[in-house]
């Protein structure tokens, strides 16, 4: 039994071992709302979209809880973004163990708090996780592991991307990601598309065509 429900599109492409692309949800969705354009993806990869841990009821979930307090201040758990780190590493080992999957090629697909999450499966255990496409979402360091600066980036690489006018994630937010990424020695790509807080189809292009390069 697997520790986190998904939805999986086998490759079309069969190798002795596929790559994966995993696909991870903003908060208050679900695992069917990436998986959508799952048929638009590589034919040779393994495509699997996870469903947070967390249930916010009517199909909505999410990976750690979000506060507001009385002035409105918005505050994550960082114990549960914690949490759901280590539930994500963990997945990727029972995927592994699971498909047959190349463990030396996997992709992090996360948008929003699925962005969040897959910086820091990255940072914390960067020798799972070869490539992040990180969209509409910033670098929380304090939910990366303790000792994430001492580990080796060297076969990490990142396309972040970020809607100029989104109401959700300010812009700036996102903008602090690349120079911290590169002082880490992180290859980074950073775009940005004269969105709101989705997805455009330009930014589809950009990263299919980065994951193809």
């Amino acid at each position: 039994m697997m520790s986190l429900h998904h939805l999986i599109r086998e490759p079309k492409i069969i190798k002795d071992k596929n790559p994966l692309l995993l696909l991870l949800h903003g908060y208050g969705s679900n695992e069917e709302d990436l998986f959508s354009f799952a048929s638009e993806l590589p034919e040779e990869y393994y495509v699997i979209s996870v469903r947070a841990p967390y249930d916010m009821m009517y199909g909505s979930y999410a990976w750690y809880a979000i506060n507001f307090d009385a002035d409105e201040n918005k505050f994550s758990d960082h114990e549960q973004a914690r949490q759901s780190r280590d539930l994500i590493a963990r997945f990727i080992d029972e995927l592994v163990a699971n498909y047959a999957i190349d463990e030396n090629n996997i992709t992090l697909i996360g948008f929003s708090q699925g962005c969040i999450l897959s910086y820091a499966v990255a940072l914390s255990y960067p020798q799972k996780v070869q490539r992040v496409v990180a969209m509409s979402g910033y670098l929380n360091l304090d939910i990366a592991t303790e000792s994430y600066a001492s580990n080796d980036f060297s076969n990490l690489k990142i396309f972040a991307s970020h809607g100029t006018v989104d109401q959700v994630i300010p812009v700036d937010w996102a903008r602090k990601a690349k120079p911290i990424l590169e002082t880490l020695g992180i290859k980074t790509t950073y775009k940005e598309y004269p969105i709101g807080h989705g997805v455009s189809p330009q930014n589809f292009y950009d990263f299919k065509n980065w994951l193809e390069e």
